[in-house]
């Protein structure tokens, strides 16, 4: 039996388009090994967003070089937005890869297999979602679903139109139909992706036009369905209508992640994200008008070309004014085809690294304060699997998005109550309650 080995960087969209082109293989007849120097067929899904998950990715690409020139016959193939985004160049710069293909081209890699005779292939072009594709889920009982592709925002910092294309959504008679065809089969929490979920819909006919609001809604009555989840929004587009979702409908979770990418209007306006500071911090009101309890977590860079210490300092009063239960933060990083890597102001690397300590210790520091109003309640939990960090207990989350950590008899797919004893800035720590367990 041929054998395969796939390596994801990258973002949930990654995961998603990974667990496609493991089922794909496996319907083909090929097997997961865990070691790549096991595998007659080495792929990476590749990312392009920041400059360290490229040289992450070059590092693992020259031990496939070494791994192919072990056994001539070892097929290397590389997928993702990186390969989109030097498509021209992957081959002559790379002679030892076989096959490479962009996130709309996943299905071609089937087609490239099982031809008489390989030859180095290049797919491209965008033609078709991949969420038609048999998937291998690194867990049964959650999934992610593909709502739409592409992004139509013009972010000067970001390659992802670049390497995804417009903004392409999925008709939703199709995406009802494969959630409910998922939780039948066990799965009990999904996850809808898409550069920009808000979006949703707008580019569909007329007469399926659908907001993202009304699809979650059809999401929510879908029988077994417990969990909903979402990534990405865009402040720009996130209404009261997905607001108030969150408030009325009972498996929507209680978490919204808000990128806020800057406090700094100035800063918005240069990064072309379309909103301002006002603009986001009304949003924020909203979300916690209609969901007091909700958790808020947010993406921020660091250090984007123009920023001053007063940029800066607008974007530490956001951050401790809002006080997110998490934040993913960034130092800015330019990506070559994107108009921020030519930007005058380019803020130098030193002063950035300072800048992100202080950012991360804010956001440390009001994470752990907000954890601390979960401390003696019973929340909710569905259980993941062992702790990470204790293999004795276990590990699940909570529609709050938080990690716990907690002593347990339950299996991977339970929804249990867990008494919270401690928090951390990431964690929460408790104890099941037997009596009161969820098995669904």
């Amino acid at each position: 039996m041929a054998t395969y080995h796939v390596t994801t960087f990258g973002c949930q969209m990654n995961e998603h388009d990974s667990e496609r082109m493991k089922g794909m293989l496996e319907s083909l007849g090929y097997q997961e090994v865990a070691e790549r120097s096991a595998a007659d067929l080495i792929l990476f899904n590749t990312c392009s967003i920041r400059e360290s998950a490229d040289n992450r990715f070059i590092a693992h690409l020259g031990e496939a070089k070494r791994l192919k020139s072990e056994a001539p016959e070892r097929v290397v193939g590389v997928g993702g937005c990186w390969a989109q985004s030097v498509k021209d160049e992957v081959f002559e710069r790379f002679p030892f890869v076989d096959v490479a293909f962009g996130p709309g081209q996943i299905h071609r890699l089937a087609e490239f297999l099982t031809q008489d005779s390989l030859t180095a292939q290049g797919y491209f072009e965008f033609e078709d979602f991949s969420g038609h594709l048999p998937a291998k889920r690194a867990r049964e009982f959650q999934a992610w679903v593909q709502i739409s592709v592409g992004c139509n925002c013009v972010c000067a910092y970001c390659i992802v139109p670049q390497t995804r294309g417009r903004e392409v959504s999925r008709r939703p008679g199709e995406l009802i139909a494969e959630i409910e065809s998922l939780a039948a089969n066990g799965v009990r929490e999904v996850t809808l992706l898409g550069q920009n979920v808000n979006s949703y819909g707008r580019d569909l006919p007329k007469q399926e036009r659908t907001t993202f609001a009304e699809l979650l809604a059809r999401v929510d009555a879908i029988d077994g369905v417990q969990r909903i989840r979402y990534t990405s929004p865009h402040p720009k587009d996130i209404r009261e209508d997905v607001i108030r979702a969150h408030a009325e409908l009972p498996s929507l979770c209680e978490h919204i992640h808000l990128p806020l990418q800057s406090g700094s209007s100035r800063i918005l306006k240069a990064m072309r994200r379309t909103y301002n500071r006002e603009r986001y911090l009304d949003r924020v009101a909203q979300i916690r008008e209609h969901i007091p309890d909700c958790a808020l977590t947010t993406d921020i860079i660091v250090g984007f070309p123009g920023e001053t210490p007063d940029d800066f300092a607008e974007t530490l009063e956001v951050a401790e004014g809002v006080g997110y239960d998490g934040a993913f933060t960034f130092i800015f990083s330019p990506r070559r085809g994107t108009e921020a890597a030519t930007m005058a102001g380019q803020v130098p690397h030193p002063v950035k690294r300072e800048r992100m300590a202080r950012l991360v210790e804010l956001v440390q520091r009001r994470a752990r304060e907000r954890a601390q109003r979960f401390v003696g309640r019973t929340m909710e939990v569905l259980v993941e699997g062992p702790s990470r960090t204790d293999p004795a207990r276990l590990r699940g989350r909570t529609g709050h998005n938080k990690t716990v950590n907690f002593e347990g008899t339950a299996e991977p797919g339970e929804l249990v109550d867990v008494e919270i004893t401690e928090a951390t800035s990431t964690t929460l720590s408790g104890h099941e309650l037997l009596s009161a367990r969820l098995s669904g």
